[in-house]
């Protein structure tokens, strides 16, 4: 599925340059042995809000086996560094629900003893596990899926932070690729159909408004609520008035049931739908089949070309379990149990809210760059004190100071013949 030709483009390229408002050295003011670690002893547990079951299933296996293969390589680098660190992951169900999130949560942090969470992964899920568990329990929190611009704005103290891009920069991007499909956007007409949620309100925002700049139209826009028994009607309306194209913002366990509704209207073309990230999954294509036969979509990727991501889909391929294909946001998860890690080893320390000080320094720009595999190096250079800069599996990855991914590209996949194949690259197009 990673194996074809692409063409990919950096979020700066192309004559877009991201303006990054964060420090670029590391933090050399902590009067308690932070910025550096010295020979600190470290025992650290990653806590890992998982979505096994539920609307992201499709996403749990590959999301910890990502976060396992991590694991191996911090104890790898650990002890090929020679240092007093111990790190552990415990994986925790949340089931894609934002109750057994909370608790899912709270186990790891109050029973398990985790001061990192990876996780959670539905922004739906991550913004009460940051509002109820992180934030006032001083945990720091990498979601590695989670996309809804709302989470840039909640007042975290710098504990809330992710490794996938916000929906600020797919919604442009999948209007830029639509629009260039078409010959152009001008005139066009776009209904859309999306998860009444967070992750679906806010991107069909974000996508409506860029599409429209672009000189487009939206038709019909329908907010479903994912447990609905039945979606006939929702799906009549995503049909209705013949538009040039439909946008579906989903889950897949929801549009497994929306898609054969789709079907039954009479009036669905796969082949003009697009999807987000959220349905880039190969079981959904298998099980919607030909509901689904030229659907394409967008999600987060890793750039084509540099060593660490060809690296890093080379490892994938070598570690257990090997029947577990790679999906979205597996990348992205690998690197939020290293940042959980590294921002341990910066701060000198486990404790969440000192490890959340340190860990935007160490994905922005400015320091010394090295990548997941030059690991041991990165951690004698964070043990002297030194600004680093990671690259991760996904990427730049570049945190802001909201603590959000971007240095992040976009491929593009098709679902064809009960597969979802990644099928070429989008231009990341920036929000003014």
């Amino acid at each position: 599925m990673r194996g074809l030709m692409t063409k990919r483009f950096l979020a700066a390229s192309a004559g877009l340059v991201l303006v990054l408002g964060v420090a670029a050295c590391g933090d050399d003011d902590d009067d308690d042995g932070g910025g550096g670690g010295g020979e600190a002893t470290l025992d650290l547990t990653i806590g890992d809000s998982i979505p096994l079951t539920g609307d992201l299933s499709d996403f749990g296996p590959p999301g910890q086996k990502a976060a396992d293969m991590a694991i191996v390589e911090i104890n790898k680098a650990i002890d090929q560094a020679g240092v007093d660190h111990t790190v552990n992951i415990v994986h925790e169900d949340n089931e894609t629900n934002p109750q057994a999130a909370v608790q899912a949560a709270r186990k790891l942090v109050d029973s398990d003893g985790a001061s990192c969470l990876a996780g959670a992964w539905a922004s739906a899920d991550t913004i009460p596990t940051a509002q109820s568990v992180s934030i006032p329990g001083g945990v720091l929190q990498i979601t590695p899926a989670s996309t809804a611009d709302e989470i840039t704005d909640i007042d975290d103290d710098g504990l809330l932070n992710r490794t996938s891009p916000p929906d600020r920069f797919q919604g442009p991007t999948l209007a830029q690729v639509i629009g260039d499909d078409l010959g152009s956007a001008e005139g066009k007409v776009v209904n859309i159909g999306a998860r009444n949620d967070p992750y679906g309100e806010g991107l069909a925002g974000t996508f409506s408004d860029a599409w429209e700049e672009l000189g487009g139209t939206i038709g019909a826009e329908v907010l479903y609520e994912p447990e609905q028994p039945s979606y006939n009607s929702e799906a009549a309306e995503i049909t209705s008035g013949n538009p040039d194209v439909i946008v579906i913002i989903d889950f897949p366990e929801t549009f497994i049931k929306v898609a054969p509704a789709l079907e039954r209207t009479g009036n669905w073309d796969p082949t003009k739908a697009w999807g987000t990230d959220g349905l880039y999954s190969g079981d959904l294509a298998a099980d919607i089949g030909a509901s689904g036969e030229g659907f394409r979509g967008t999600f987060p990727g890793a750039p084509e070309g540099v060593e660490q991501a060809a690296a890093f889909d080379e490892l994938w391929n070598e570690s257990e379990p090997r029947d577990v294909e790679r999906l979205a946001f597996d990348a992205q998860q690998f690197d939020a149990v290293m940042l959980c890690y590294l921002a341990a080893v910066a701060a000198g320390s486990t404790d969440g809210q000192e490890m959340a000080d340190a860990v935007v320094d160490l994905s922005a720009p400015g320091g010394t760059e090295y990548t997941w595999e030059q690991l041991p190096e990165a951690i004698d250079a964070l043990q002297n004190g030194d600004d680093i800069d990671y690259q991760g599996a996904a990427g730049s990855i570049d945190l802001n100071e909201d603590g959000d991914a971007t240095g992040e590209v976009y491929d593009l996949y098709t679902f064809k013949g009960g597969s979802a194949d990644v099928t070429g690259e989008a231009k990341v197009v920036l929000p003014e």
